[in-house]
Order: C-alpha cells, then sequence, then structure tokens
C-alpha cells in the first residue's frame, strides 16, 4: 500500500477505481502521489471516507459503473467530501490524449485522479434515498419489459403448444410484475410532496406519463434549473456540430443519459400522436425533408425544452402559450 505522504496545503485530487471486490484509491499531485486498495464493502468504505475525510481533498473522481459505484459515492458525499460521478467515455478520451494506453485498476485510478486535477469536473449533489429507490424501479422495470419482449419474440418462434403454455404463463407474471412496479412509482409520485406538486406540472402536458415523470425527476434532477442548451446537452438530445475547416459535417446528438433519453424517445411518440404542439412540429419537420429520426430527436428535443420552462416557472401546460414555452 502507498501513501504517507505529507500533502501540505497542496489541493489535493483524488481517483477512485470501482470495481465489484475492491476499490483503487489514487491521490494527486505527483509531489504527494499516494495509491492504495480497500475493500468494496461496507467496513472498507468506511475506512476510506475517514482516510480521505483526514486529507479534505478538493476534488474526487469515480467513474460511473451501472450502480456499482453509488454505494461509495452516497457515503462520500454523505461525509460532505466533494465527489463527482463523471461519463467512462469521458475519462477513456482524457487517457487516450495524455498518452495513458495501459489498462490496470490502479492505472485506472491514476487516470482518475489526473482528470480529477487537469478538468475538475463540478461535484452535483447525489439523489437521495427515495430518488435512489425510483432508480432502482425504474431500472428493474426496463430489464421486465426487455424480458417481456424477448418472451414475446419466442412464443411467435415456436409451434410447440407445451412452450407456448410455459411463455404465457411467464409472460403474464411479468406483466404482474410490471403493473405492480408501475403502482409502486406511483405511490412514490404521491408520497414526496415536492414531487408530487412537479410531477402534477409534467403529466398536465399530454404525451407525459407515470414512467417518464418519475423517470425526470428520479434520473434528472437538474429538470428545470438549467437552461434549454444546458439540459438538452445533459440528455444528449442537443445536435453537436461535425465541422473541421471549411467542412461542414452533419450534426449528431450524442453521450447524455440514455436511460432518460430512451424514456423520453418512447413518451415523444406519444406526444406526436396526442399533442397537438408536438404534432404539428413534427408534421413540419417531415413536410420540409427531415428524415423521420431527425424529426423525432427534435421533437424529443422540444418536448424536454418545455418541461424544463414548465418546472422553471412551475407552470402547468397550457396548449397557447406553449410557442412561448418551448423558446425559454
Amino acid at each position: 500500500m502507498g501513501g504517507g505522504a505529507d500533502m501540505g496545503t497542496r489541493p489535493v485530487f483524488v481517483g477512485i477505481d470501482v470495481a465489484k471486490a475492491q476499490l483503487d484509491v489514487a491521490v494527486r499531485p505527483a509531489e504527494v502521489a499516494a495509491a492504495w486498495q480497500v475493500a468494496n464493502d461496507e467496513e472498507g468504505i468506511t475506512a476510506l471516507v475517514a482516510r480521505l475525510s483526514a486529507v479534505a481533498p478538493v476534488l474526487i473522481v469515480v467513474e460511473a459503473t451501472g450502480g456499482l459505484e453509488t454505494p461509495l459515492a452516497v457515503a462520500l458525499w454523505d461525509a460532505n467530501l466533494p465527489v463527482a460521478v463523471v461519463n467512462p467515455r469521458q475519462v477513456r478520451d482524457f487517457a487516450r490524449a495524455s498518452g495513458k494506453l495501459a489498462k490496470t485498476d490502479r492505472l485506472d485510478a491514476a487516470v482518475l485522479a489526473h482528470f480529477a486535477e487537469k478538468m475538475e469536473p463540478e461535484p452535483r449533489p447525489l439523489p437521495d434515498a427515495q430518488a435512489r429507490e425510483v432508480q432502482a424501479l425504474l431500472a428493474r422495470r426496463r430489464q421486465l419489459l426487455q424480458m417481456k419482449v424477448a418472451e414475446g419474440q419466442r412464443k411467435r418462434s415456436t409451434t410447440i403448444a407445451a412452450v407456448r403454455t410455459r411463455l404465457d404463463a411467464h409472460i403474464a407474471w411479468l406483466q404482474a410484475e410490471l403493473d405492480d412496479l408501475e403502482r409502486q412509482l406511483r405511490q412514490h409520485l404521491q408520497d414526496n410532496p415536492r414531487w408530487r406538486a412537479k410531477d402534477e406540472v409534467l403529466q398536465s402536458v399530454k404525451g407525459v406519463g407515470e414512467v417518464l415523470s418519475a423517470t425526470l425527476l428520479a434520473d434528472l434532477p437538474e429538470l428545470g434549473m438549467l437552461g434549454r442548451q444546458q439540459i438538452a446537452a445533459l440528455v444528449g438530445v442537443a445536435p453537436l456540430n461535425h465541422d473541421s475547416g471549411t467542412q461542414r459535417g452533419v450534426r449528431r446528438c450524442w453521450g447524455g443519459r440514455a436511460e432518460v433519453r430512451a424514456t423520453l424517445y418512447m413518451a415523444t411518440w406519444s406526444a406526436i400522436q396526442h399533442n397537438p404542439v408536438i404534432r404539428a412540429f413534427y408534421d413540419r419537420l417531415r413536410a420540409r425533408g427531415k428524415l423521420e429520426k431527425v424529426a423525432v430527436t427534435a421533437c424529443m428535443h422540444k418536448l424536454l425544452t418545455i418541461l424544463n420552462a414548465l418546472l422553471r416557472t412551475g407552470t402547468r401546460w397550457d396548449p397557447q402559450m406553449a410557442a412561448a414555452a418551448g423558446r425559454a
């Protein structure tokens, strides 16, 4: 185990690589570099938080790893330590740009510490306990939907009666689980007064249902607090330039919060069918020759922008004011 260096008064940056069994920790700057490893369990996290609290780092960076990082990030945040959970792609791009091509857990921690020192991503508040529970329910709902679709495909591909009977039983069970999950999500929205007020605003827009509302409240707490371009970039529906010299490439949307974007996509199709403002916008784009995918993405952007504006003002949906809300 490394460490033991005198940190002095130099700003300290920490990178933590999260694996299932262990946490690799690296500290910068180079003059006080330290590295060590602890178990990724309650005891190890408690010891790590105590050690880092004594160091008082300026910033701790952890990669998003599909939820594996959550117990650590929550413990750090609860201890008032500044932690930023970052997109792994940003860190990989930074590592390549820095010429660090080798990959081990210890090296990854060092890259994260270097990334923290040079890029200084902004620490953001982590979801509270209720938001984390809603996130888990939404993740489980996505899993159940995937299983239901897969079982439906298997049913269509078999003619064996005994197999079809078993598939029907499993599909019915999956649907019952989905119904129960959606009841729990609905209850969460009703039990939290702050969420309930926001949910009423969000669901006042045709095309927005319980699932999108819960997803936005749990996975996009910045909604209503950022400008239209910032919120679109955060979700990944902001067209980005792809230009070089005199060449002008096709603008593309990428990055952002995939779970939010996927749910917003499905809700946008509902809005295209049932919301006259979004429908008219979609029809105008298609009439101008825009591809379906481009038109739907633009509608996602518009719907998100409207929801952002409504939450910022606490105003329920008014079709007559929709154009003004979309420009806010």
